[in-house]
């Protein structure tokens, strides 16, 4: 089983090229201009154990907003092409990720039916040079173009950076869950309704 993708998306606002393969061991190359984003995007790979390479420029001389949502965006066409019909996978994931005072919970679920329901109150606006506001727009996108529904909750927290990298590590946990092949239902849709 192949499950790889290799996906551009080009705007007048953004260029975007990500490559990943599900099956991978974690490695990253991550280059989008902004370097908080790249670390936690780098907490994906690593933790959801998904190769990935994001290459992406954008209008940074505006803010991050673009990037950061068309990498989102970006990000779930290519996961939704490699995963393909959903055949066998476990389709469900959850994760509790702590890092110092900060605890963070993430449920997704391989629906077809895309939705985001994210409840972070970060205590700062900015880690570094990035608005922590971008990463709801981050899960949007990723959540509408990847087909999945996402429950984003972090349940403590004072430090903003400590608040984010729980959540990306236990969003790429889940997904690693989720996306693993179930050997029980080979070749099967999980859906009784037959298809996702």
């Amino acid at each position: 089983m192949n499950r790889t993708a290799d996906i551009r998306r080009d705007t007048k606002e953004t260029q975007i090229r990500v490559v990943l393969n599900l099956d991978g061991s974690g490695a990253a190359q991550l280059s989008t201009g902004i370097g908080f984003f790249d670390h936690m995007l780098d907490q994906i790979a690593r933790h959801g154990l998904i190769d990935l390479d994001i290459q992406a420029k954008g209008d940074l001389h505006i803010d991050g907003h673009h990037t950061v949502e068309d990498v989102g965006i970006t990000l779930g066409m290519a996961v939704a092409a490699a995963v393909g019909d959903k055949k066998g996978i476990t389709r469900y994931g959850h994760s509790y990720v702590p890092l110092d005072e900060a605890l963070s919970r993430v449920v997704v679920d391989f629906s077809g039916r895309p939705g985001l329901h994210m409840q972070v109150p970060f205590k700062a606006g900015m880690v570094g040079g990035f608005d922590t506001q971008l990463t709801y727009e981050f899960f949007q996108g990723f959540a509408n173009h990847a087909l999945v529904t996402l429950h984003i909750d972090n349940l403590k927290g004072d430090n903003a950076h400590h608040q984010c990298e729980t959540v990306f590590k236990a969003f790429a946990r889940a997904l690693r869950m989720a996306l693993t092949p179930d050997p029980r239902s080979a070749g099967v849709i999980p859906s009784t309704k037959g298809s996702l």
